[in-house]
């Protein structure tokens, strides 16, 4: 809070002299003018704030989807990506990565995906839990494939920000008329505790009809954090930079660390985002995280969680404390038969 508040010479004075009472429901203008710069041709207008980055995919969902809809959605995701539409009665083709390279889907296969009944494709880029970023070609010829069958393109941009060899990418909501982008301060710019998401589209109606579902949900979020959240996207290259540095530390300790456990894991290294997953060699990755977190303390997530087989595990490489955390990693492995 200290450092946020910094950022500016008179935030503390403005968050204290704040009214504790409700906000508007679509967010505050102050709030949907620092997210709509982010973007090139989608505005503050354009824009509706929700809580967390949860709330966006659930209420965009609900909106949309009927029973008998069917959506193609790049996998492995978050699992409210899929699971959202399937208790909606909408059906869900997974449109899977390469997980033994880089994670990278086979964009030539998107279209054999695509139904009669097909409503939208969703895309994670850059993707968790795999940090694969799609590049600007392999973008235009998914947007391409959207337009001519009139699909939505739904893209979680949560960790938009975070490229660091990749290229960073204009968002959906920009290049594609019906495209919808999901964003948060969650990932990109490490503040999860505000509880701060939000949904871009120039598509009004749509919009419209997200709005009127989100007024059975949350209504609006909280004045101070509409305030803050503010405040820290009118500095958003400063903190995406410092996640970025962190990240990028922390991925020269994972190499590592993965050369010299090379006999348990296989590892590529991400080019975006706070997430990878290596291949776990050493036979159940769900037996092999429930070990590490009861007998060391550290918190791993095994490819079962995102239904993706048992032989991957979710890595999280953006918090500044995750050399102490890799040392007893390394300490529990080289204590055991891991």
């Amino acid at each position: 809070m200290r450092d946020l508040l910094a950022l500016e010479p008179r935030a503390e004075g403005k968050l204290f002299d704040l009214s504790l009472g409700y906000v508007e429901s679509r967010g505050t203008p102050e709030l949907r003018r620092a997210i709509g710069s982010l973007y090139r041709d989608t505005g503050e207008q354009q824009v509706l704030v929700h809580s967390g980055g949860q709330e966006p995919i659930f209420s965009l969902m609900n909106a949309l989807l009927r029973p008998g809809d069917h959506l193609v959605v790049q996998f492995p995701a978050y699992q409210s990506q899929y699971s959202v539409a399937e208790s909606l009665g909408a059906s869900v083709t997974r449109w899977n990565s390469d997980l033994d390279r880089d994670g990278a889907p086979d964009v030539e296969e998107l279209p054999s995906l695509i139904r009669p009944e097909t409503l939208a494709i969703v895309i994670t880029t850059p993707n968790n839990p795999t940090g694969y970023s799609f590049d600007r070609p392999q973008l235009e010829q998914i947007i391409e494939l959207a337009r001519k069958h009139g699909l939505w393109l739904i893209g979680d941009e949560i960790y938009r920000g975070t490229e660091r060899e990749a290229e960073r990418l204009p968002a959906v909501c920009d290049l594609y008329e019906r495209g919808v982008s999901i964003g948060g301060l969650s990932k990109a710019y490490g503040l999860p505790g505000l509880r701060i998401g939000w949904l871009a589209t120039r598509d009004e109606p749509l919009r419209e009809r997200v709005a009127t579902i989100k007024d059975y949900l949350t209504i609006c979020n909280s004045a101070p954090s509409e305030l803050l959240a503010a405040i820290a996207l009118r500095h958003s290259d400063e903190l995406t930079e410092r996640v970025r540095r962190i990240t990028a530390a922390n991925l020269d300790l994972f190499d590592e660390f993965f050369e010299r456990r090379g006999d348990l894991f296989r590892w590529a290294r991400p080019r975006a985002g706070t997430t990878a997953f290596p291949r776990y060699l050493g036979g159940s990755s769900d037996a092999f995280c429930r070990r590490a977190v009861e007998e060391a303390g550290v918190l791993l997530l095994p490819s079962t969680i995102f239904d993706a087989g048992d032989s991957h595990l979710r890595v999280g490489y953006g918090r500044a404390n995750l050399p102490e955390a890799l040392a007893a990693l390394d300490a529990f492995i080289g204590s055991s038969s891991a």
